[in-house]
């Protein structure tokens, strides 16, 4: 019963944070770009509970959705300077792998202070789940996100937002 209830509640927050995006950037596709980095997450979650013998538990699962707040930041960060550039009139190829070298340095600090944070409560037999859900999902969305992030938006709306920003701020 817990896990279907905080399931539903991933769901909403899930389509509140796409809406939000959607409000934010104007598109219908940037949001899903900038989402795709939250399963990817799981690359990372499902590998740490078996390295440490652990259940997934609902503490993990309330990790994985504390951990999805964080990757959404990161990738809106990454599509937001990739736009700016665009603005500015650097070239989609050009801004998408500057927002790669420039934006990735804030990314670790990020990780660096979760998994600093969440390494407290590691061995905690309560919390361990949340800690491997955050530590192990935040590394693993981090380092994948570098490159699926500007990826994606390179590969599915890079040129039409390209040429949407420089119309609209020539």
């Amino acid at each position: 019963e817990v896990f279907r209830d905080l399931g539903i509640a991933f769901g909403v927050v899930l389509i509140l944070i796409y809406f939000l995006v959607v409000g934010w950037f104007q598109s219908f596709l940037v949001p899903l770009t900038i989402m795709i980095p939250i399963p990817l997450s799981l690359i990372g979650i499902i590998p740490g509970h078996w390295m440490f013998g652990a259940f997934f538990t609902a503490t993990s699962m309330i990790g994985f959705i504390a951990g999805a707040g964080i990757i959404v930041r990161n990738s809106i960060i990454l599509v937001d300077f990739i736009e700016q550039r665009l603005r500015e009139g650097e070239n989609l190829h050009d801004a998408v792998v500057h927002a790669g070298q420039v934006r990735f340095r804030p990314m670790l600090l990020t990780a660096a202070a979760v998994v600093v944070g969440a390494g407290v409560i590691l061995f905690d037999p309560i919390f361990q789940g949340l800690a491997i859900s955050l530590i192990f999902g935040e590394v693993a969305a981090t380092l994948l996100s570098r490159f699926a992030v500007p990826l994606l938006y390179f590969l599915t709306v890079g040129k039409t937002r390209e040429r949407e920003l420089k119309t609209t701020n020539p």
